[in-house]
């Protein structure tokens, strides 16, 4: 059974900054890393948010993240930036390139950047809510650890690569596209082996290539890298259309990794206990470079408003748009945000080394 732990948003804000810190990351950079994290769990996509952070004390303790890392810009256009991450955190590296295009879209329309050398970001989408908060249209490319087995592969190759997309709109939430590449993250199966459930078998092959429901098993494969991995997005043949995942996934990589001269593939986290290199893409533009924000947010509004009133499948009510969901779950989960009585139990574990207790809501 999965049980539920109440906490307070603000505490587990404070609880994780806490604990990075004791670790050695700069507050600034802490109090970013989990913002990003507890905006995750939020949004209910718990895949990437708390339950990632023993993951990211154990980068800094074995020297994979290296928290003095600081970006450097080797290369800058007037609409682009080549970014070094020298290793540093990955959500710090990641909010100031964002920033960086920002800047550059409003001044110049375009604002590009791709990034080398850093580690894992957390949810792609928060990085294009920077943009969305700025009237921008976002986009946010990472690529990640060789996790998927690419179309007619049983080896994995290729990372989950998540892509998001955000635009403006005027009445509606904005829309917010993120979503990997592969059918589903990693974060999903650990979701599903710490509950104990079977998970579809469109996600993940064993070693052999042949579609499995063992969460546990795969992540255990992924683990000692005995082969098999998780599914591009479609599944594992051509006639589900494993192949277009596939391809998106592949460019992905090609505009994280082969513009800034970065890891793609198997580099990435291809060394133990070594810098993961990690590489992201960026991109801010102007909506007033074509029609101008106004006309494009009404034109968004009326292309969602097709879309939702349009006739419902058979027992459906409601068509969303992408991030509505989580638009709704983060205002919900605004001052109290619930996380599972593992990942509860494994936070204060973690901060009974430094002192630091995480409170739950009686």
């Amino acid at each position: 059974m999965d049980k539920r732990i109440l906490v307070k948003v603000n505490d587990l804000t404070d609880f994780t900054t806490e604990i990075l810190i004791s670790v050695g990351l700069p507050r600034k950079d802490s109090e970013i890393t989990a913002d990003v994290l507890v905006t995750a769990d939020r949004r209910n996509i718990e895949s990437h948010g708390v339950a990632r952070l023993k993951r990211y004390v154990d980068g800094l303790r074995s020297g994979v993240i290296n928290p003095a890392g600081k970006i450097t810009i080797i290369k800058e256009t007037p609409v682009s930036l080549v970014i070094d991450g020298n290793g540093g955190m990955g959500q710090p590296i990641a909010q100031s390139a964002m920033e960086l295009c920002i800047v550059k879209a409003k001044q110049n329309y375009l604002g590009f950047a791709a990034v080398r050398n850093s580690n894992h970001y957390g949810i792609a989408g928060y990085y294009t809510m920077l943009a969305l908060q700025e009237d921008l249209i976002g986009i946010s490319l990472t690529n990640s650890a060789p996790l998927v087995v690419p179309t007619f592969g049983k080896d994995m190759i290729i990372g989950t690569n998540p892509i998001s997309i955000g635009f403006p709109t005027k009445s509606h939430r904005p829309f917010l596209l993120d979503m990997a590449t592969s059918t589903v993250p990693r974060g999903k199966l650990e979701v599903y082996s710490r509950k104990g459930m079977a998970m579809p078998d469109s996600w993940a092959c064993d070693e052999q290539g042949r579609p499995t429901t063992n969460a546990t098993q795969v992540l255990d494969n992924l683990i000692n890298r005995r082969g098999g991995g998780l599914l591009p997005l479609g599944g594992g043949t051509e006639t589900t259309g494993g192949h277009k995942g596939y391809g998106l996934s592949a460019v992905v990589d090609i505009l994280c990794g082969v513009l800034a001269s970065g890891a793609v593939g198997l580099d990435v986290y291809g060394k133990k206990d070594a810098p993961s290199e990690v590489c992201h893409f960026f991109g801010a533009i102007n909506p007033e470079a074509f029609m101008g924000l106004a006309e494009i947010q009404v034109n968004m509004d009326y292309f969602i408003n097709m879309l939702k009133q349009s006739a419902k499948a058979n027992g459906q009510t409601v068509i969303y748009i992408a991030g509505e969901k989580e638009w709704v779950a983060e205002e919900q989960n605004r001052e109290t945000v619930t996380i599972q009585d593992k990942v509860f139990v494994t936070l204060n574990t973690i901060g009974s080394e430094f002192g630091l207790q995480l409170m739950a809501i009686e």
